[in-house]
C-alpha cells in the first residue's frame, strides 16, 4: 500500500483515470483480437472447437484461402465497393456542406432531417434499399418504367454488376450525411475574412475555395476520408441483408466472407484467417495515415 501511495504523490494520478479505458479495452478489444489471430493459425471446426488441444497448422490456412478465388473475389469488391462510396459518399457530402454553409433560412432543420439516414439502423436501410431494388415490386424498376427507360424490370439484385451498384448506392446514402456534417463543421471554422479578402483582390471563388478553402479544411478532409475507409472497409449487415454475398459470390466482401466462413460452413480458423486479413488491411491503412498527419505536422 506504501507503494502505491507513493506512486500516486508523485504524480501520476493521471494513470488512475486511464486505468478504467485500458481495462476496457484489453478485455473488449485486445483479447478477441489476440483470441483470433491465434485462432486462424489452428484447425478449429465443430469437431474440435471444444477440444482443449486445438492443432496448430501455421499458415495452413492463409494458403488455402490464397489458392481459394472467392478469397480474391471478396479482395477485389471490398476494395471497390470502400473506394466507390468514399468517392460517392465525400463529393456529395462537401456539396452539401458548401450548401449549407451559404446559410439561408431553414438552413438547420433541414441539416437536420439530413441526418436521418444516419441514425437509422443498418440493417433497416438494407431492408428498404433491397424493397426499393427488388425486381418485381421495386419503386426504382417502376420509375424507370413508368418514364420509359427500360420495357422490362431489371433484376438489380440478381446481376453480379447491377447488385455491386446497388450495394454502393444504398451505402453511399447512409454515409452522405457523415461526411456532409464533419465537413460543414470543418467549414465554419473558416475566417469569412479571408473570402472576402480574397474576393477583393479579384479572385473568383473557384480559386477562392482552391486556394483558401481546401488548403484550410485538410486536417478535417484526412480524417474524414480515413474514417470512412474504415467505417466501409468493415461493412457488413449491409451486404449481408441486401444480397448475402451473392449471386454466386459474386458481391462477397471480407466482412461476409468471413462470417460465412465461420457460421456457415463452421470453418472457424479459415473465417478467423479472413478476418485477420481485414484487420491486417485496416491496422496498415491506419499507420500509414497516422505518419503521414505526423510528417505534416512536422513539415509545418
Amino acid at each position: 500500500m506504501k507503494r502505491i501511495r507513493r506512486f500516486f504523490r508523485n504524480g501520476n494520478i493521471g494513470y488512475l483515470f486511464v486505468l478504467p479505458a485500458a481495462l476496457y479495452m484489453i478485455l473488449l478489444a485486445g483479447y478477441p483480437i489476440v483470441s483470433n489471430i491465434i485462432l486462424g493459425f489452428q484447425d478449429v471446426n465443430v469437431s474440435s472447437l471444444n477440444k482443449p488441444d486445438k492443432p496448430f497448422v501455421g499458415f495452413h490456412n492463409y494458403r488455402i484461402l490464397l489458392e481459394d478465388p472467392v478469397l480474391r473475389t471478396s479482395l477485389v469488391n471490398t476494395f471497390v465497393f470502400t473506394i466507390g462510396c468514399l468517392v460517392l459518399q465525400f463529393s456529395i457530402g462537401f456539396a452539401l456542406a458548401l450548401f449549407f454553409n451559404r446559410g439561408f433560412p431553414g438552413a438547420k432543420p433541414i441539416r437536420g432531417l439530413m441526418m436521418i439516414p444516419w441514425m437509422i439502423p443498418m440493417t433497416v436501410t438494407a431492408l428498404i434499399f433491397k424493397f426499393m431494388f427488388s425486381s418485381n415490386v421495386g419503386i426504382i424498376n417502376q420509375a424507370l418504367q413508368a418514364i420509359g427507360l427500360v420495357a422490362q424490370p431489371i433484376d438489380w439484385l440478381l446481376n453480379p454488376i447491377s447488385a455491386r451498384f446497388a450495394l454502393i448506392v444504398a451505402n453511399t446514402w447512409i454515409g452522405i450525411p457523415f461526411n456532409m456534417i464533419l465537413l460543414f463543421a470543418g467549414l465554419t471554422t473558416i475566417p469569412v475574412e479571408l473570402t472576402e479578402a480574397a474576393a477583393i483582390d479579384g479572385a473568383t471563388r473557384w480559386h477562392a475555395f482552391r486556394k483558401i478553402t481546401v488548403p484550410m479544411l485538410k486536417p478535417v478532409i484526412e480524417a474524414v476520408l480515413m474514417l470512412g475507409f474504415i467505417y466501409t472497409f468493415k461493412v457488413f449487415d449491409l451486404v449481408f441483408v441486401m444480397t448475402n454475398g451473392g449471386p454466386a459470390n459474386s458481391t462477397h466482401l471480407l466482412s461476409t466472407l468471413s462470417y460465412k466462413l465461420s457460421f456457415s460452413l463452421f470453418k472457424y480458423s479459415q473465417g478467423a484467417a479472413v478476418a485477420n486479413i481485414l484487420f491486417v488491411i485496416l491496422l496498415t491503412v491506419s499507420v500509414l495515415y497516422l505518419r503521414f498527419v505526423y510528417e505534416d505536422k512536422e513539415a509545418a
